[in-house]
């Protein structure tokens, strides 16, 4: 499901990530770990064609991502430290802009409150403003916009960072809900407790 294959990326000369192996079947949660600066936000980067490889390859469902970008971006869904949500529409808002951009635009509004049921979202927030929401909820939505998207791929990159026990927590179950349906999660963290806690695998760089 995501593959890299002698992956390296080099910046000015300088290396940022040399010769990465790495195989993430599909029910997979692999947890990336290391310090700052190891790698971990630019393997992220690699896969989301963010940027291109300096040699190597990063593939999901067996296709080279710098190749065929938009086709793999249709099996992707993306959490980073700060979900991007637009903060003056409501939580309900951006799930049904995000699965529309996704080509996943046949849902009615209940449809769409069954996915924050499924993420642990109480239905009165489904109207109120992003803006509004606390940190670990936006991550929710994120997860809820995976759902809906029927992504086959999880990228996530620190996304724990900054939220307390309870929430993360939290997260880590919907990331065992989402494993469970067969997404392939890769997750980049820092975090020693959370890659125990929630990775079926977990790799150091």
């Amino acid at each position: 499901m995501l593959k890299a294959l002698e992956l390296s990326k080099n910046y000015n000369g300088q290396t940022a990530l040399d010769s990465l192996n790495l195989n993430i079947e599909a029910g997979e949660i692999f947890c990336l770990l290391g310090a700052n600066g190891a790698g971990k936000t630019t393997t992220i980067n690699l896969f989301l064609n963010f940027v291109e490889p300096s040699g190597g390859q990063a593939l999901i469902n067996g296709l080279d991502v710098a190749k065929n970008s938009l086709e793999t971006k249709k099996y992707l869904a993306y959490i980073p430290e700060q979900v991007n949500l637009y903060k003056n529409l409501s939580g309900l808002e951006n799930l049904e802009y995000f699965s529309a951009l996704a080509g996943r635009d046949r849902y009615g509004r209940e449809d769409f409150l069954r996915f924050f049921d499924e993420v642990g979202l109480q239905r009165e927030a489904a109207g109120k403003r992003v803006s509004a929401y606390s940190k670990g909820m936006r991550q929710k939505v994120g997860i809820a916009i995976a759902l809906a998207k029927k992504a086959s791929a999880l990228l996530l990159d620190e996304p724990t960072s900054g939220l307390d026990p309870k929430a993360s927590n939290e997260f880590s179950e919907l990331l065992k809900k989402l494993s469970a349906k067969g997404c392939a999660i890769l997750m980049a963290t820092h975090d020693l407790f959370r890659a125990k806690e929630s990775g079926t695998r977990v790799g150091i760089m």
